[in-house]
């Protein structure tokens, strides 16, 4: 690399790709939704990562069981999910998701997209095939594309659950996910222990601890024709109204 610098912060797994391929020296921490250091091969252990990467990282297999928990509570006769998710860096995170999935009883058909005119073609099939509901899962294409997924998701009458409460400030139904801002705070204290000589490969890579819920958009939930779970509710969980409300966490 031409610039000297002491420490690379990489947010997304393209930036991490191309920072761990241009040095194998200058520490790296990353902060990623969609991988699994271990299984991609950039670090050794999480409590170990052993070369110049360490950060933050989902525990996918978690997240997914849990999404697909609160999912089958909203939509209770859900028998058959679709997973929207970003074949050019979502490979591990789909197939923690799909696991998951089959592991609570569920049928679960893949909606792999690469670029924006994909997302029409994959949601005219989920409906062909009578998915219940789609699962969608993270990555910079989708998280662009969060209101042209809702409205393609309430013309086929799809209930979606995200990661991020942004989506369902933008129509989609329902979000259960980390709390960005509290995993890009924790990043400079990997910055802060580096810079005073810390060695990457010895700082465990941490999972996020703080998850958002938002449920429900009721002006989806109406439209969809759904009713709020009395469990949902009782659990404080807090309620849009309309696309245009803040986002609600409990």
């Amino acid at each position: 690399m031409t610039r000297k610098c002491d420490v690379i912060v990489a947010a997304a797994p393209y930036a991490i790709k191309v920072a761990l391929a241009a040095t194998s020296t200058i520490p790296i921490v990353g902060i990623d939704l969609e991988s699994d250091p271990v299984a991609s091969g950039w670090v050794r252990s999480l409590n170990r990562p052993g070369g110049n990467l360490t950060g933050l990282f989902l525990d996918l297999p978690e997240l997914g069981g849990k999404q697909i928990q609160l999912f089958k509570e909203a939509v209770p006769r859900l028998s058959r999910v679709a997973v929207l998710w970003d074949s050019t860096i979502g490979g591990v995170q789909f197939r923690a998701t799909e696991a998951a999935g089959r592991g609570a009883g569920l049928v679960v058909q893949s909606l792999a997209i690469q670029r924006p005119r994909d997302f029409q073609d994959v949601f005219d099939r989920a409906a062909r095939e009578t998915a219940q509901g789609v699962i969608v899962l993270s990555s910079p294409l989708i998280n662009e594309q969060r209101s042209h997924i809702a409205a393609l998701a309430l013309k086929r009458r799809l209930p979606t659950i995200s990661l991020f409460t942004s989506f369902p400030d933008s129509g989609t139904l329902m979000a259960y996910g980390p709390n960005l801002q509290e995993l890009y705070k924790r990043a400079p204290s990997y910055v802060d222990k580096i810079l005073k000589g810390a060695r990457p490969g010895e700082l465990p890579i941490e999972r996020p601890t703080r998850f958002e819920f938002v449920i429900i958009n009721l002006k989806t939930a109406k439209a969809l024709g759904l009713t709020i779970p009395h469990s949902l509710v009782l659990r404080r969980i807090a309620l849009l109204n309309d696309t245009s409300a803040g986002s609600c966490v409990a």
